[in-house]
């Protein structure tokens, strides 16, 4: 089942500058770094990653969803939602969407990706171009059953190319940071 109610407590997206209290740097790294989060995990998970997809399907987009891709309320999007996993544990859930209308014609066949990293696909097209990271403590609404926690933190942006806009959310779940504390030579 998709992850698309829209609770009343949605969070507040935010850029780093605006975040106040910082959580603690090393949380700030794994937050804001612009590099591939899937070749982080690779690294991390001494190439024991994996991708797990959830769900993939048309739906309406969340309102925060539509906002940040500067799209009506309520319009019809491609979403993925995916486990990133290390050593088969999910680390990260993540949330992927994109307006119908953008898709169509683009080329990126975000229905063919199955088990294959929709962020290393991004990251490997020099068209597209990352906009600002935002983070905030994802509503536990949204998330799996599995992983309705409260707090975790969270961080999203848009990659443009051209008229399209891939928006993708990824919510670190509370596996990933015992594994990175586990590791500290890896932080």
């Amino acid at each position: 089942m998709p992850h698309s109610i829209d609770p009343p407590d949605a969070c507040q997206w935010l850029i780093q500058s605006l975040l106040l209290p910082a959580p603690a740097p090393l949380t700030l790294n794994w937050l804001f770094n612009e590099d591939s989060l899937t070749r982080r995990l690779t690294w991390l998970s001494n190439d024991g990653f994996s991708v797990t997809p959830l769900f993939e399907g048309w739906q309406p987009l969340r309102d925060d969803e539509c906002a940040a891709l500067g799209l009506p309320p309520a319009t019809i999007g491609w979403v993925r939602e995916v486990y990133l996993r290390g050593h088969g544990q999910p680390w990260v859930f993540a949330r992927s969407v994109a307006a119908r209308s953008a898709l169509q014609g683009d080329g990126l066949h975000m229905d063919e990706l199955g088990s294959r990293s929709l962020g290393e696909l991004l990251f490997c097209d020099q068209a597209f171009t990352r906009q600002a990271i935002e983070v905030c403590h994802y509503p536990q609404q949204w998330l799996p059953v599995a992983d309705q926690v409260d707090g975790l933190w969270a961080r999203r942006s848009r990659f443009d190319r051209g008229p399209l806009s891939v928006l993708v959310a990824e919510i670190f779940l509370p596996s990933f940071w015992h594994a990175l504390h586990a590791h500290p030579e890896n932080c």
